[in-house]
């Protein structure tokens, strides 16, 4: 019986859980002016670790050895580790696409220049996905900027009625 009551309260717990990260995901898209399918992207990724750490913690309670638990975990882990180490670079800019989600102070519309000596990097974001971020260059150009990169560099924001007015954030 106490293994059933754990078992529901666990699971209620990742329900709230899970309307909260709704309710903040879609509050923070709303404050920022985000698109809605980059707030659902957002949500998505956090309700799929609400989910990983609930089975987790579900599969602990039902009686799963620990030590079990641990080697298959240990054992998936180091099978995506291997898959992932080639692809380093799309897994910082998934991780990057959510830190530019909710603490880049900048949003689609935003002129902005992104400090760096070998090339300019400037124009107007027209979409921040989940690996890059679409910059509308003055001559009409597209340039495709990755997200790890972005939060890497120093990014001026311009300002839209004077051009030399800048704001600096590094």
């Amino acid at each position: 019986m106490t293994k059933s009551l754990s078992l529901i309260v666990v699971l209620l717990a990742a329900w709230v859980i899970h309307r909260a990260i709704c309710r903040l995901t879609h509050q923070q898209g709303l404050r920022k002016l985000v698109p809605t399918k980059r707030v659902r992207y957002v949500m998505r990724c956090l309700q799929l670790f609400n989910a990983f750490a609930t089975l987790i913690v579900a599969t602990l309670i039902i009686g799963i050895d620990y030590a079990e638990l641990s080697l298959f975990l240990s054992s998936v882990f180091a099978v995506i580790g291997v898959a992932l180490f080639a692809q380093w670079s799309i897994l910082s800019n998934l991780t990057a696409s959510l830190l530019i989600f909710f603490a880049f102070p900048y949003r689609v519309g935003d002129q902005i220049k992104v400090l760096d000596k070998d090339d300019d990097i400037s124009g107007e974001i027209e979409e921040i996905g989940p690996f890059h971020i679409h910059i509308r260059a003055s001559s009409g150009d597209l340039i495709t900027y990755p997200n790890s990169l972005l939060l890497q560099k120093g990014v001026v924001k311009l300002n839209d009625n004077n051009p030399s007015a800048r704001h600096v954030d590094l």
